[in-house]
Order: C-alpha cells, then sequence, then structure tokens
C-alpha cells in the first residue's frame, strides 16, 4: 500500500493542482484491493494461462512517442535489472485491475485533436483529459510506482475493432501477455481482444519491435 501511495502523491504533484480535489478523490480508491489476500484474490486470475504474442522482428515507433521520449526520457529507458516478466500472483492481478479501472473512470477521453489540435500527441493526462496512449501511460506510471516492472508492461500500438490505430498497455507475464485498455475495465489475454497488434516497445531497449505484418498506423488517434 505504501509503494501504490507514494505513486498516487507523485502523480497528485505532477498534476500541479488542476483539478486536485477531483484527481485525489478518485484515484484514492486505486488499491483497495490491491494487496488482498492471496486467498481472496485468487479467483481474480485467469483461469488458465495465455499465449505470449510472437514478435516477428523490429519496428519503428511513432513520431509521436519519439517526441514523448525527448522529452520523458525516463519513461522510455529500459532498466535491465527489472524482469522482463511480471509474476502474475493474486495480489498483482488485483493491482492491475483496479489501476485500470479506477484510471478508466476518473480520465475523460477526448482525441488529442480536441485536447491539443494536432493529430498525435502522448503525455500524461494531468488535466483529467487524454486519449488512449495518456491513459494506459498513466496506468504504468501508477503500477510502476506500486512495484510492478515497468520493462514489462509495454506501450502497443493495435488496429482495434474499427479499422483504427489505438494504444493500449501489454502486460508481459509468466502467464501470458495481458491487455490494459481504456475501451474496457475487463484485462484480457492478447488473443481475445479482438485487436491486430502491430507493435509494441521492446524488452531490451528503446526500439520497437514488430508483432505482425499489417501496415502500422499512422498515429493512435482513437481515443
Amino acid at each position: 500500500m505504501d509503494h501504490v501511495d507514494q505513486a498516487l502523491s507523485t502523480y497528485l504533484d505532477l498534476s500541479g493542482g488542476i483539478r486536485r480535489s477531483t484527481l485525489k478523490a478518485a484515484l484514492i480508491g486505486i488499491v483497495l484491493m490491491a494487496f488482498a489476500s492471496g486467498a481472496s484474490a485468487e479467483s481474480l486470475l485467469p483461469v488458465r494461462a495465455t499465449g505470449s504474442i510472437q514478435v516477428v522482428g523490429p519496428a519503428g515507433p511513432t513520431h509521436a512517442w519519439i517526441r514523448f521520449c525527448e522529452s520523458q526520457p525516463n519513461e522510455c529507458r529500459v532498466d535491465f535489472t527489472q524482469p522482463a516478466r511480471i509474476s502474475l500472483t493474486p495480489q498483482v492481478w488485483a493491482t492491475l485491475t483496479q489501476v485500470n479501472e479506477r484510471v478508466n473512470s476518473i480520465i475523460l477521453a477526448v482525441t488529442d485533436q480536441d485536447h491539443w489540435g494536432v493529430l498525435d500527441r502522448w503525455d500524461f493526462p494531468d488535466d483529467g483529459l487524454g486519449d488512449c496512449e495518456d491513459i494506459q501511460l498513466l496506468k504504468r506510471r501508477l503500477l510502476a510506482g506500486a512495484g510492478l516492472s515497468q520493462r514489462a508492461m509495454r506501450m502497443a500500438a493495435v488496429i482495434d475493432e474499427q479499422g483504427q490505430g489505438h494504444a493500449v498497455l501489454m502486460v508481459l507475464t509468466d502467464r501470458g501477455d495481458f491487455i490494459l485498455d481504456n475501451k474496457r475495465n475487463t484485462i484480457l489475454p492478447w488473443r481475445r481482444t479482438g485487436y491486430a497488434f502491430i507493435k509494441r516497445e521492446g524488452t531490451n531497449g528503446r526500439s520497437w519491435v514488430a508483432l505482425g505484418d499489417q501496415p502500422a498506423p499512422i498515429s493512435t488517434a482513437n481515443r
């Protein structure tokens, strides 16, 4: 709990007081079940392990990601002292679930065009507004603050059910790869999302890796 509280405080400080009371009241519930007992949380684990998605080669990040890394280099570096996969315990599953649900509930999804007046920009939703990648970045920040390996939580670009570019957070675990998404509160194995997975951050450096042979979207503009 202490690690999550620290991560929460850090985020609230970064938000510069914008909607501070609203954000604090909503985010304070992020980890109500995060460190529940293993027995009570066991039922939350996936019934069976899911497979890991196949990496097929190198890939280039979006231009918006490159600009994000220039302003937030710590978010893009890979710490090789961290594991490349997370051990998916009941406590970890509960933490993932709570963070996914709470952040989805408090950040208003808007496109970058409506928010910033540009097609694609990656940033933290410190004003309570953001599109898909902004929301996933906040989830990762909170989860990393809770002690989860950032190296095992990779931003990924997909094609969604509407045929549009979309960003999700892919959590690499010893039970397979799972997807945190702002379009749904349920965390699904990657195979069950219905998305075409294009590329994600690599775990061995700042380069991205390709996950399929479909053309990559030029942006993740879908909120």
